[in-house]
């Protein structure tokens, strides 16, 4: 097993993440388009909002996989939810960087946020992905038909989350 550790992610993050999101694989399973530019990672890690913890995965100091929690400190009646968002770079995928990325984050929203609701979206035919949410408690609430446009055609999207 590697060894694995997760970090907040840093302005300075943004040339690793922009790699992350170059990867085919990678867009395949975002709502990201292809060929991002660098300088909208560095925008987005430098200006981010209240209430967005980014995580990055390093493995010998090399981040190798992102995770986004986003949280509704001034929605009053969503307090209690966090929706969150991952990539693993393509030759990362099936080590165990979305574990570690998981289990921090779960730590995060469960031992200092008191997040009793978390939510995801996640492509029908990513199974990688539903194995590993499911595995943390994740449930499949719903599908979302033509949820997205992937590749030329539409795709579909489960509405997952674990709540406590």
């Amino acid at each position: 097993m590697i060894d694995v550790s997760v970090r907040h992610a840093e302005p300075d993050d943004y040339e690793a993440i922009h790699r992350i999101f170059s990867g085919s694989r990678v867009i395949e399973g975002t709502l990201q388009l292809p060929l991002p530019s660098a300088e909208m990672w560095r925008k987005r890690l430098s200006e981010r909002p209240d209430g967005l913890y980014a995580l990055v995965a390093c493995v010998d100091g090399e981040v190798v996989g992102d995770l986004s929690l986003e949280t509704y400190p001034t929605h009053w009646r969503r307090r209690h939810v966090g929706l969150i968002g991952m990539a693993v770079r393509d030759d990362w995928q099936s080590k165990g960087v979305g574990t570690a990325l998981m289990e921090a984050v779960l730590d995060l929203a469960d031992n200092w946020l008191n997040l009793t609701r978390i939510e995801l979206s996640v492509y029908t035919d990513n199974a990688a992905a539903v194995a590993l949410y499911k595995k943390f408690g994740f449930e499949i609430e719903g599908t979302h038909r033509r949820y997205a446009f992937r590749n030329g055609e539409y795709v579909n999207a489960y509405s997952m989350a674990r709540s406590k």
